[in-house]
């Protein structure tokens, strides 16, 4: 059995609002794979004001194990994403490595990111590489991996309050960037899965129609360039991640 393993905590600002369309076009999609099983995480394991959820995930395999859930592989996958019904199964594209994706997004903020958190945390490790960068929104791990997330975890605790004061200064991630240089720093054995599983950032690659500001038609083309809708870093307008998680659900699921 393979786990799709999805964070969709209440913390009481809306901003999980949308995240049901997520969940329910994932599990649609699994009910094709007798292989698949969805979780949904609702329930903190420590105080989300103290440890954000986007470091407590990396205790998944612990709350597997403490549900009894047997699995081969988990992807850690972010709330703010649809999956296209005709999504190949991926897990089997692994090769039982580090399955991940490049952060193909905003590069002021991925340089800015490597640059400030490594000089903090990491000052004798070599800088991650932009284009090795890979987005925390993805994540497909297996039981190898145990021993490694072991020490993210002595990481995180050993480091909070210290994450967490530079992740007010920096502005630019909390655990991305860091789980990159851990992931280096072990040698992690990874493998760079096509960005169609995690397409992101698709404001900047003029896949979102803006009123005003956009010139090409107000479609969906990001439908025809990946499987996996990521919709992050999107400029505040009147359409935002609820809308647009509500129309591509609808556009596929209706």
């Amino acid at each position: 059995m393979n786990i799709v393993f999805i964070p969709n905590i209440d913390l009481k600002n809306s901003r999980n609002t949308p995240y049901h369309y997520s969940i329910s076009s994932w599990k649609k999609w699994a009910e094709q794979y007798k292989d698949v099983q969805i979780i949904e995480w609702t329930d903190p394991i420590m105080d989300p004001n103290q440890f954000k959820i986007t470091l407590q995930r990396y205790w998944v395999h612990d709350i597997l194990k403490h549900n009894k859930l047997e699995y081969e592989q988990v992807l850690l996958v972010d709330a703010d994403t649809i999956i296209h019904p005709d999504c190949p199964n991926f897990f089997n594209e692994t090769e039982g490595k580090f399955g991940v994706t490049l952060n193909n997004g905003c590069y002021e903020w991925v340089t800015r990111s490597i640059g400030q958190w490594g000089n903090a945390l990491f000052p004798n490790e070599p800088k991650v590489k932009p284009w090795k960068y890979f987005n925390g929104g993805f994540q497909i791990t297996n039981k190898e991996h145990i021993s490694f997330y072991k020490e993210v975890q002595k990481y995180y605790l050993t480091n909070i309050d210290e994450i967490n004061q530079l992740s007010e200064q920096i502005k630019a991630g909390t655990d991305q960037t860091i789980i990159n240089y851990l992931t280096q720093q072990h040698l992690v054995d990874t493998i760079y899965m096509p960005e169609a599983y995690n397409l992101q950032d698709l404001f900047r690659k003029n896949l979102l129609h803006i009123p005003g500001h956009s010139w090409f038609p107000d479609e969906l083309r990001f439908l025809e360039a990946g499987w996996i809708y990521h919709f992050n870093a999107i400029p505040q307008n009147d359409r935002h991640v609820p809308y647009w998680m509500e129309r591509t659900y609808k556009k596929l699921y209706s």
